[in-house]
């Protein structure tokens, strides 16, 4: 037996589609599970880049020191100024999860913003469509958005083949951890 069980509904991350919606961004305070801390050297443009290319929006600032930037709920950055940023972005990114129809408007609107700041989209071997986005601070972002499953793809015979399979298949009903 699998001690992995469905628990999609603690998400804010939507089931995939071609008309699935994107949740609201998310304004309530919550204790943050996890955040990332991007240091910058230019505020104000992390935050307009953050803002107006990547969708999040400001949930409070600290003026001169610190803005927590959110989109969905759990999706949190924190910019905080500092002397000096890396001269090129890490191999470590930063995922968030969005949805097919946000990619598109992302690309633009990064590229609109950074015309070389962006990196795809590209569909991956596990299910989804990502983009890379190098920010003014230099780092590595990468948005990811699954895409339906279509359990004859070649995307499921991979995921089989490392024992994830789709939910009624291969699998106990998982109702003790329900």
């Amino acid at each position: 037996m699998s001690d992995y069980y469905n628990a999609f509904e603690m998400s804010p991350v939507p089931a995939p589609g071609p008309d699935t919606v994107p949740p609201e961004p998310f304004r309530g305070i919550y204790g943050m599970p996890a955040f990332a801390t991007i240091p910058t050297s230019d505020l104000a443009a992390s935050v307009d880049f953050w803002i107006r290319g990547l969708g999040f929006f400001e949930l409070f600032s600290i003026p001169g020191r610190l803005v927590h930037l959110r989109r969905w709920a759990f999706q949190d950055v924190l910019l905080v100024l500092a002397a000096s940023v890396p001269e090129q972005a890490p191999a470590m990114s930063l995922s968030f999860a969005c949805v097919l129809s946000q990619v598109d408007p992302l690309v633009e609107s990064c590229r609109a913003l950074r015309p070389d700041s962006v990196d795809g989209p590209r569909d991956t071997p596990w299910n989804t469509r990502d983009v890379t986005v190098i920010t003014p601070e230099n780092a590595r972002v990468v948005f990811t958005a699954a895409k339906p499953f279509d359990p004859a793809s070649q995307e499921a015979r991979n995921l089989e083949a490392v024992g994830i399979t789709p939910p009624g298949v291969g699998r106990g009903d998982n109702e003790e951890h329900a």
